[in-house]
């Protein structure tokens, strides 16, 4: 499963970890990395077994759980980036002082405030998912949106778009099957997250692409291969460096 869609169907207590478990292996929800069960992991003199080495891996590859949730696009989170900021000040322990300090906030009860006003979002977040678990049991009939790559830079009413709606374009705009030719490459916002969305689905996340493999991989599909290859950067969907030497999907 696609790890963007992993994510979204994980329970908040295997988000809170990073990871869940699967048949032979853990699943980092950050990344996609798999560590494989029934393996003794070394690493700088110390071993580890399946589900530590994946724990060791958050730590080193994300820092924490919290930091790369918090780094997250604001409309992923609802958090503002001040909001943001000072969580992350919260969760590394800094006292009410020390952040009026360190923000030049005029007094501590502005931090207090602060606080307040996330304890207050928490209890609403817990209702909505209330309502939305309830809704969901009821309507047995609802047609599931497409998961949202955690990397989106814009999320908008782009992303309004269904799975059947997605399995629609996608016959449309690759008649012989995703991968082979494309018909035109769209106009619409939401078609064009179809398609790059497709694409990306060809790469190995595990691999980095130089710009001549990626050109190759992109031309049979579509002539104006530098215009695909531009938007998956645009969109989220790849990453390079900073000279173009290497890409991989984010």
């Amino acid at each position: 499963m696609d790890v963007n869609e992993l994510f979204w169907q994980a329970s908040i207590e295997d988000i809170k970890k990073g990871y869940v478990e699967e048949t032979a292996h853990f699943t980092c929800l950050l990344c996609g990395e798999q560590i494989e069960k029934g393996i003794i992991y070394p690493y700088e003199d110390v071993l580890y077994e399946a589900e530590k080495f994946m724990q060791h891996h958050i730590t080193s590859a994300h820092h924490s759980v919290f930091h790369y949730l918090n780094g997250l696009n604001k409309k992923m989170t609802g958090l503002t980036d001040h909001q943001s900021h000072i969580m992350r000040l919260f969760y590394e322990g800094h006292t009410d002082q020390e952040i009026k300090e360190r923000l030049d906030i005029g007094s501590a009860t502005t931090i207090r405030h602060h606080r307040f006003t996330l304890k207050e979002k928490e209890r609403q977040a817990k209702t909505f998912l209330a309502m939305m678990e309830l809704l969901k049991e009821k309507d047995q009939k609802e047609d599931h949106f497409i998961p949202i790559h955690k990397t989106a830079t814009m999320v908008d009413d782009r992303y309004n778009i269904t799975l059947s709606e997605e399995q629609e374009l996608l016959e449309k705009y690759f008649p012989k099957g995703i991968g082979q030719e494309l018909t035109r490459f769209p106009k619409r916002e939401k078609h064009k997250i179809i398609i790059l969305r497709a694409i990306t689905k060809l790469f190995d996340k595990t691999k980095q692409y130089t710009e001549k493999e990626l050109n190759e991989a992109i031309q049979p599909m579509y002539e104006d291969y530098v215009q695909i290859r531009r938007y998956l950067i645009e969109y989220g969907f790849m990453d390079r460096t900073d000279d173009g030497s290497a890409y991989w999907i984010k």
